[in-house]
């Protein structure tokens, strides 16, 4: 979708399943990519071949300011600049209710979902203020759109990447600076499958769907659009 060649790309959660597939969708249109996680291992085995002037592998734990600016200046240094971020990193745990819930579950998942988006996009914004453009897209859910039990954690993680967006898009509108969010349903993958084995996978949403989406609100073509949560749902 489009031509982003030489466009600097910045993904974080790279090794994962959605992140690989948006990787690989970046790829495709020529740009050049910073792929960022905390498993230097995965990282290394899945880009292995990409790595050089057009790839940067890098290995970053996203609860740490210091090591976000790290990685920032990393992605500054080998390319001069960052046009697109893409927070794909987050995670999703079951739990029990309100409760019984540990505080150790509630951080965790407030680290992992919202601190590292407010973290990321913090340490790049000023980049992108003084380049006058740029794109960021973050991936919340569909389940932040309301309460669900035993989920309070990730949904309350989730629901502030959707306000994040927004605040941001308010904020940097004027800016040439362009902040949207993804509502995933049920994403197509191994791990999903495996927990869910009589579901209809075939109403699932494929990562390379949503790969897409992404890519398009990081294009061109969606240069009007800003502070929106796309519902990505397949037909789920």
């Amino acid at each position: 979708m489009g031509d982003l060649t030489n466009q600097v790309v910045l993904i974080t959660g790279a090794a994962g399943n959605l992140g690989r597939a948006t990787a690989q969708a970046f790829w495709a249109t020529g740009a050049r990519l910073a792929l960022a996680d905390r498993n230097a291992v995965a990282l290394a085995e899945v880009f292995a071949a990409w790595r050089g002037e057009r790839c940067l592998l890098a290995e970053v734990d996203l609860f740490q300011e210091t090591a976000v600016a790290h990685l920032v200046t990393q992605v500054i240094q080998q390319f001069g600049r960052i046009d697109v971020l893409v927070n794909v990193a987050g995670g999703f745990t079951m739990g029990p209710p309100v409760h019984e819930t540990s505080s150790d579950t509630w951080e965790f998942m407030l680290n992992l979902n919202a601190r590292s988006v407010f973290y990321m996009s913090r340490a790049v914004i000023p980049h992108m203020l003084a380049q006058g453009n740029g794109k960021i897209v973050s991936v919340a859910a569909r389940a932040a759109l309301e309460g669900k039990a035993k989920m309070a954690p990730y949904v309350v993680s989730k629901s502030a990447v959707i306000r994040l967006t927004e605040s941001m898009a308010a904020e940097l509108k004027d800016a040439g600076i362009n902040v949207n969010c993804i509502l995933p349903g049920t994403i197509d993958t191994p791990q999903n499958r495996a927990e869910m084995p009589k579901a209809d996978f075939s109403k699932w949403v494929a990562p390379e769907a949503l790969a897409d989406v992404i890519l398009f609100l990081a294009s061109d073509a969606a240069r009007a659009v800003t502070g929106a949560a796309v519902p990505v749902y397949g037909r789920s």
